[in-house]
């Protein structure tokens, strides 16, 4: 037997009619992601792994005889999985502004209310920049395509600048708000050591 299941595309069942409803499967849920993830397990489904939306939750079908320790694994990769797919939609500055709007509300009480939110080409050297006193907020081009949660931190990082300017205690209590933190800068991280930008944003303590 297969130390690792397969993973299969995101979205789309493995296995012919191991969709949820499916006689055979035994629902349950996991709390090893969010309460946002629920994990199906199945007796018929040995190798594969797949996940998709349903409504405001993230279905993710496994195989029965896969550990805990597998299950938080193969979760996080399908999530990620799932996120980079819905990313390749570039969004538009209309959409980024709403998204931004969102996640303002979400963090902060909707405290931080930037005046505008776009793309732009010229930041090679950051992910994003925000000016306070103009209340705008700009994205380097070079996130589109990544993980939601990616652009997400990068978002709530700009949003918090609106509030604190620095990069003090306060600003990063105000982004200790974000659960995802140290997991999208993780990822950054891993695409400036794949030589792709010279540096991050700065870091707690900077």
């Amino acid at each position: 037997m297969p130390a690792d299941p397969s993973p299969s595309s995101a979205g789309e069942p493995a296995v012919p009619g191991a969709g949820p409803r499916r006689r055979g499967a035994d629902p349950a849920r996991s709390a090893s992601a969010t309460s946002a993830v629920e994990v199906r397990r199945s007796a018929r489904r040995s190798r594969t792994v797949s996940a998709y939306r349903e409504g405001d939750r993230t279905i993710v079908l496994i195989p029965a005889r896969m550990s805990e320790a597998e299950e938080r694994r193969w979760v996080d990769v399908m999530l990620d999985r799932l996120a980079a797919q819905e990313s390749r939609r570039v969004l538009g500055d209309t959409e980024l502004a709403e998204r931004a709007e969102r996640l303002s509300a979400q963090y902060f009480a909707g405290r931080a209310r930037p005046a505008s939110v776009r793309w732009v080409t010229n930041q090679n050297t950051r992910w994003g920049s925000c000016t306070p006193s103009e209340g705008s907020i700009r994205l380097s081009h070079r996130l589109q395509g990544m993980p939601e949660y990616v652009v997400d931190y990068v978002l709530v990082h700009e949003l918090a600048h609106l509030l604190v300017p620095g990069h003090g205690p306060r600003f990063w209590r105000l982004l200790d708000a974000y659960p995802r933190t140290e997991r999208a800068r993780g990822y950054l991280e891993g695409v400036v050591a794949a030589g792709r930008l010279p540096h991050l944003p700065a870091a707690r303590g900077e």
